[in-house]
């Protein structure tokens, strides 16, 4: 599939009724990463899957999207508007990197990431207090509590979860860079990079 002359999408089509299978991506995903392609849909003709090709050291995927057509909810409105995501139309909008990139913010490790972060840890303990006045909450030890007894250990466990603590590190210090600069803006680029820096590394690991 091409807009504006370029190759956006590769399509792999199975035969109808063949279980689509691991295999079946990885060998679509390396037509597409030899074409130069950032997406690829496997279908046979019932289920479709959306990948986005991860071009690292080796090729990878990330499946995206699925739908069956066959267990399809007319009624549903969020099955039928997601296939305008399978539509030339929809690409040519770019349509794909947004819901990619909606997914991507809010995936799990982000999320965790986020409610782990010592700003947010510092309004749970303020609502907390509400409820318990009397009561001393400890930041780290609603940080251990939130880890053992609420989030799985996936999320805040291993590299996704380390790339999204890291993701918000760099987020943060880009906005106080920001911020800096807008306050004090006799301030030295050194003394901006230094209050980042020094914000960046109080996240928690």
């Amino acid at each position: 599939m091409k807009v504006d002359g370029k190759l956006t999408v590769l399509i792999e089509v199975k035969a109808v009724g063949l279980d689509l299978k691991e295999s079946h991506a990885k060998q679509a995903v390396d037509y597409a990463a030899n074409l130069g392609a950032e997406w690829v849909i496997l279908t046979n003709a019932a289920t479709w899957r959306v990948y986005r090709v991860i071009f690292a050291q080796p090729i990878a995927q990330e499946q995206v999207f699925e739908c069956d057509l066959l267990n399809l909810n007319p009624r549903n409105r969020a099955q039928v508007e997601s296939l305008f995501l399978l539509a030339k139309e929809g690409h040519g909008k770019s349509v794909l990197d947004e819901y990619h990139a909606q997914r991507h913010a809010m995936s799990r490790y982000n999320l965790g990431a986020v409610i782990l972060d010592d700003v947010v840890l510092d309004v749970i303990r303020r609502e907390l207090r509400r409820l318990s006045p009397d009561v001393k909450i400890d930041r780290d030890e609603l940080r251990d509590e939130l880890i053992r007894e609420v989030l799985k250990r996936e999320v805040t466990e291993g590299d996704k979860a380390q790339e999204a603590r890291k993701k918000i590190a760099r987020a943060q210090g880009r906005a106080l860079r920001i911020r800096v600069s807008k306050a004090a803006p006799e301030c030295s680029g050194t003394d901006v990079e230094d209050a980042a820096t020094q914000s960046a590394l109080s996240v928690s690991p």
